[in-house]
């Protein structure tokens, strides 16, 4: 496979809005590393500025779509293309702040009922999520289907944290507590934040290969990652 290629835009209008989704990344991966930091410490300070990165992220979500539709106007091709990716990254990761912002908001309500073992698991889950995101923004910069592929290798592992805490709140019913439903709540959360990060994974496959990930899917029933492995394999012997 030949060398990741940076992203290059002539146009001011686009590199702007790369520049926003960029900034967006910064953001949702810092309200990550906050949530993380909270549960490890006990911090609940740090909760509260969730809500800051939040408001930014909206914020970044309008001014896109504002300026989405006359930079389109104005671009080439290749540079629709990272717009369009542009756009579908800031919906993304204005949700994973949404999805965020309520995980702050129930951690801080119940935050002394929440166990030990919990906290544990929505550290290594927010941890996963913040690596994610970083993950994102560095694939998306540098075209690396590979560093791509391995965000979605990385929402299995939250989504295997996510269904150890509903075992333990739901199926094992000596060990509920009265804050449970609250501590499913932030789990969910963070699991569909989970998804969303994965979103912008199979994003990049597709802005850098043109190749959509989930359409592969639905022709074999092997893995997302080994799927696009093939494919990107079988092209590559064709080019020869």
């Amino acid at each position: 496979m030949s060398a990741p290629i940076p992203i290059h835009s002539e146009s001011h209008n686009t590199s702007r809005l790369i520049d926003l989704t960029l900034r967006a990344c910064e953001l949702a991966k810092s309200a990550s590393g906050k949530a993380a930091d909270a549960m490890a410490s006990g911090n609940l300070e740090l909760l509260a500025t969730i809500d800051q990165d939040e408001r930014e992220l909206d914020r970044i979500d309008h001014e896109m779509d504002d300026a989405a539709v006359f930079a389109i106007t104005e671009s080439t091709v290749r540079e629709a293309r990272e717009l369009l990716t542009c756009m579908k990254f800031v919906i993304d990761l204005e949700r994973i702040g949404d999805l965020l912002s309520s995980f702050a908001g129930r951690a801080t309500a119940v935050f002394p009922r929440i166990a030990q073992e919990d906290r544990e698991d929505f550290v290594r889950m927010a941890t996963v999520l913040e690596q994610m995101i970083d993950n994102a923004r560095r694939a998306f910069l540098e075209r690396d289907i590979n560093r791509a592929l391995g965000i979605l290798k990385s929402d299995a592992v939250i989504d295997r944290l996510r269904n150890l805490i509903f075992i333990r709140h739901v199926e094992q019913h000596d060990s509920a507590t009265p804050g449970s439903i609250q501590v499913l709540f932030m789990a969910q959360a963070l699991e569909r934040a989970g998804d969303h990060a994965k979103n912008l994974g199979e994003e990049v496959c597709h802005y850098v290969s043109g190749r959509t990930v989930r359409h592969l899917a639905r022709e074999n029933d092997k893995c997302y990652e080994q799927l696009f492995i093939d494919w990107i394999r079988d092209k590559h012997k064709l080019r020869r």
